[in-house]
């Protein structure tokens, strides 16, 4: 099987250079890796204490942001090395200024892994939720080095708890301690024979309450709303998109509007243009004398968490697609939130939906009651706030328990066994 996988990364990165003339994530791919040993030797080659940090894409980040924020706050003598895997993570966060280095993970093969952690020489690693990298993790494990990973979550349906799945269950079991989200993740763990497991929650409740109490005003929207409630649909795709535009174009004038596309392309806001009836006026275009326009369009980014604290009701996209973003920034606010049926794989979406606390929502119809309902219903639309709001603050916590764990208790254990 070992040799199967190392096959397939080979393949895999061939694939990527093959559609990289065609398309645009798979050449940032290419061109992100180019020369990177001499770019990492270079960059680290005066580093003394190391921890690396990997995560896959953006969503992965904000998950390992808040532990990333501790080690900087608390030990600020170890320097951060932040890997991507994608280009959706890496272009995003490339100037992330807690992170020391920062840069594409290269593929996985035995030689690039061997490198790698031979030049970095960290004394940490830190995989976050869903990346396992067998020639990383196993190179980790031959140097002794302590390898985590953190906020994983874990669903019976998965490749590791299969009748072929023996491979991939030795790579979660060459981690050093596996901190899940919750306890289901917990017991599949213990039961397929992996050892050292904490429930710590998601990081992401302690990220999400420090932006809702950190956020910075965004001047533009406040004045675009100029007194109005608003409706914002975050990170949305086509699918959802062209639900919501429906209901606008029927009632342009119950709530402002404004959409923060997933992909802010020109493309893509022209469409929007397109198929929204009333004024629109984009976010870059945008002045005081554009404030009687009925939609605003976010068409950069960086920006989304904080303009939630502006909505009155959100709706959170990719539901229709892979999966849905990131709903606890609304949530840490206290706005209702709605979303597509692909949410099942996503702890918080299941868990808000059983406490009455969020929507999903399959069609137009649908989507029309719902946002009806919040409208027209102030005890209804309070007690859904309440409930987001209490949600947020009973489950924060996760980043102190995981950070004392990794620096403190367990480099205790190490003195106490020397």
């Amino acid at each position: 099987m070992k040799f199967i996988y190392n096959i397939a990364v080979y393949l895999y990165t061939f694939a990527i250079f093959l559609a990289s003339p065609l398309n645009t994530k798979a050449k940032l791919w290419i061109k992100g890796r180019r020369e990177w040993r001499k770019k990492l030797a270079s960059a680290t080659a005066e580093f003394h204490r190391i921890v690396w940090v990997h995560c896959a894409s953006l969503g992965e980040f904000e998950q390992g942001r808040p532990l990333i924020e501790k080690i900087k706050e608390e030990l600020p003598d170890f320097k951060i090395i932040l890997t991507f895997f994608s280009p959706s993570g890496y272009e995003i966060r490339k100037n992330y200024p807690l992170a020391d280095y920062i840069c594409y993970l290269p593929a996985d093969t035995k030689r690039n892994a061997v490198y790698f952690i031979r030049t970095i020489r960290c004394e940490k690693a830190i995989f976050i939720k869903y990346e396992f990298w067998n020639n990383y993790i196993s190179e980790l494990n031959r140097n002794a080095i302590p390898v985590y990973l953190v906020s994983g979550i874990f669903r019976p349906d998965q490749h590791f708890f299969r009748w072929y799945g023996s491979f991939f269950l030795n790579i979660l079991k060459k981690f050093t301690h596996i901190f899940v989200q919750d306890s289901r993740s917990a017991s599949l763990l213990s039961q397929a024979g992996v050892e050292n497991i904490t429930v710590a929650g998601d990081t992401r409740f302690d990220r999400v309450a420090k932006i809702a109490s950190s956020a910075s005003a965004v001047p533009a929207i406040e004045q675009f709303l100029n007194g109005e409630k608003a409706f914002l649909a975050g990170s949305s795709w086509n699918s959802d998109e062209d639900i919501i535009a429906e209901y606008i174009n029927a009632n342009p004038g119950r709530m402002k509007w404004i959409f923060a596309p997933h992909e802010p392309s020109r493309p893509n806001i022209e469409r929007l243009e397109k198929i929204l009836k009333p004024s629109c006026i984009r976010l870059s275009q945008f002045s005081e004398k554009h404030k009687d326009a009925r939609i605003l369009l976010i068409d950069t980014v960086g920006i989304l968490s904080s303009a939630y604290r502006y909505a009155h009701i959100s709706a959170v996209g990719g539901g229709f697609g892979k999966g849905i973003h990131n709903i606890l920034e609304p949530a840490c606010w206290g706005v209702p939130v709605l979303f597509g049926p692909n949410h099942l794989k996503f702890k918080e979406a299941i868990d808000l939906i059983n406490l009455k606390g969020a929507f999903c929502f399959r069609n137009y119809k649908e989507f029309q009651t719902i946002l009806d309902r919040l409208l027209t219903d102030s005890i209804f639309y309070k007690s859904i706030s309440e409930i987001l709001l209490k949600y947020v603050e009973e489950n924060r916590g996760s980043t102190e328990k995981i950070f004392k764990k990794i620096f403190q208790e367990f480099e205790q254990d190490s003195k106490n066994q020397v």
